[in-house]
This record gives structure tokens, C-alpha cells and sequence, in this order.
């Protein structure tokens, strides 16, 4: 349950949630879970105890981690080098067993076991299990700087989701177990690829229908040019601050898996800080949020 040090912001908050338990109530919500909250372990505790705290009030939680910290940590003591394309690590043959360990492995695991120590049941799964994820290898192109000549670039064994089979998880959840997923998935040909966790969140969020994707992250949400939290925007919106520039960088994948999701039937998308102490309860439960919800 939630320990004493929570006690108090856990219970502010919910003392003013009743307007929105309803809405909540039975309601799936997707969370992605990773970056620098899963590195610290305070952070990590608070995590479990909020996740159990949304099942034990009447909403479906269903967890999607990360593990990069984790990874990194793992190839190093292993020595096993990674290799760099246009700025992303290729995954061969030899990291994909590390990657694979440590993220269905002691990662997974934890992650389940903060929850269920929280006081709800947790089970950790892979994207392998009950055919969850169906993986198919990730192509990108871009272009050489020298030839201008537009190219293939192969990442190894990186995948995305080709389709995503719900049933395991509607299982689980209508036994209030709360499953907690490390984004691995299969081919048709059995091949493992590991996938990006923000890309498995959303296609699982969407092929559940959830009522939110929340994606927990290292920054606030969606600054404006002016650098100031945007706390709502429509597709339409975010697809226009990409066009003008001020969405750049590393929070450009973030929406577009946003994007995806929404386009898929999710009912809203909220990138926020991980960090903050209770954010998934302060998204969901107040009347400000806690990030920049997207909508279709």
C-alpha cells in the first residue's frame, strides 16, 4: 500500500478525484514507463504504489516499460560494443540476447514486483507471450549527406509492431491482474526484434481502445516556441508545430506515437514528466493535469 512519506499528496489528491472516478471507472489506461524514473528508486517505489492505487480504484492499468539505462549498464559489463547508424544503435545478433535478458528479465520483473508490493496483482509478460506483439523488422530511409542519394537503413534486429493481439491482456485484467510489458516482440518466422517502448505503448493502447495513453518522460510535455507547457493540443495542432519547427528533436517520435495511438481510437495521449512525484494521479484525477493531453 501506499506508505506513510506518500500518505499525504496521494490523499490531497484523491480527496478531490471523485468528479473523475467515474470516468475512469473500468477504464483501461495505458502507462509507458521508463527514461530517469526508472532509474531511481524512490521514483521507482512511488511508480508501483500510484499504479496499484489507479487498480485499487476501479481503473485497468496496463504497464509498458523501457530499460535503455538498464541495457547500457548490462553491454558494459558484458563488453559488448554497440555500433551507431544516423545516430540510432544497431542491434545485432549478440545484443539481442542482452537486450531481450535484461528487458523480460530483472527489469520486468521489478517493475511487476514494485506494483504487487504496492498491494495490487501485478504480472510481468514480454510481447512474445500469447502472441501479443507480431514484430516486423523496422525500415527507415535516409538520406547520404555526400550522394544526396536516399538509402535503406537497417537497424538489425529493431522491429515495430505489425499487429498487436489483446487477448492475453484482456485476461489478465479481467482477473484484476495488472500486466506489465517489456516491449520484445516476434516475427512470422520467429525471429525476436526488440521494439522502441514509446512504439509498443501506442500500439497497444490502440489496439485496446484505451481511454489514455500516458507516456512518462524526462521533460514537462509539449513546450510552445516561448518554452511555456501547452497543456492540450489536437492532432492537427502537432502536426502544424512540426511543420513550423518548434516540435524538434527527441519529442518528435513522442507525439507521433501519440498521433498513432489517437488515430487508433484511443481517447487522449499525455506526454508528462515521469519525475514529478504522482504525476499519473495528478494527470488523471485533477483538474489541471499534469502534462499536454493530444486529441483526436
Amino acid at each position: 500500500m501506499t506508505d506513510a512519506a506518500d500518505m499525504p499528496d496521494a490523499m490531497q489528491i484523491l480527496a478531490g478525484a471523485l468528479p473523475f472516478l467515474k470516468r475512469y471507472d473500468d477504464a483501461t489506461v495505458v502507462v509507458k514507463y521508463g527514461g530517469h524514473a526508472m532509474g531511481e528508486e524512490e521514483t521507482a517505489l512511488r511508480f508501483g504504489r500510484d499504479i496499484a492505487l489507479l487498480e485499487q480504484v476501479g481503473v485497468s492499468p496496463v504497464v509498458v516499460h523501457g530499460g535503455g539505462p538498464q541495457i547500457n549498464a548490462m553491454l558494459k559489463r558484458l563488453n559488448v560494443k554497440s555500433t551507431f547508424v544516423q545516430g540510432l544503435r544497431v542491434t545485432d545478433e549478440e545484443m539481442l540476447d542482452v537486450v531481450e535478458m535484461v528487458l523480460a528479465g530483472p527489469v520486468n520483473k521489478q517493475v511487476a514486483e514494485a506494483i504487487t508490493r504496492a498491494g495490487a496483482l501485478a504480472v510481468g509478460i514480454s510481447g512474445k507471450d500469447g502472441g501479443l506483439i507480431r514484430a516486423r523488422k523496422l525500415r527507415r530511409t535516409y538520406r547520404d549527406p555526400d550522394s544526396n542519394i536516399e538509402k535503406v537503413l537497417d537497424l538489425g534486429f529493431v522491429g515495430e509492431p505489425a499487429t498487436v493481439d489483446p487477448k492475453v491482456l484482456h485476461l489478465l485484467i479481467g482477473a484484476d491482474i495488472v500486466p506489465v510489458v517489456a516491449p520484445v516482440g516476434v516475427g512470422e518466422d520467429g525471429q525476436t526484434y526488440n521494439i522502441n517502448a514509446d512504439t509498443a505503448a501506442g500500439a497497444i493502447a490502440g489496439a485496446l481502445s484505451a481511454e489514455r495513453l500516458l507516456m512518462l518522460t524526462d521533460v514537462p510535455g509539449v513546450l510552445d516556441p516561448e518554452k511555456r507547457l501547452i497543456p492540450e493540443m489536437t492532432v492537427a495542432e502537432v502536426k502544424a508545430g512540426i511543420e513550423a519547427g518548434w516540435i524538434s528533436g527527441g519529442m518528435i517520435p513522442k507525439v507521433e506515437t501519440c498521433i498513432y495511438a489517437v488515430e487508433r481510437g484511443v481517447k487522449g495521449a499525455v506526454i508528462l514528466d515521469g519525475r514529478v512525484p504522482h504525476a499519473v494521479l495528478r494527470e488523471l484525477f485533477t483538474d489541471g493535469g499534469a502534462g499536454t493531453l493530444i486529441r483526436a
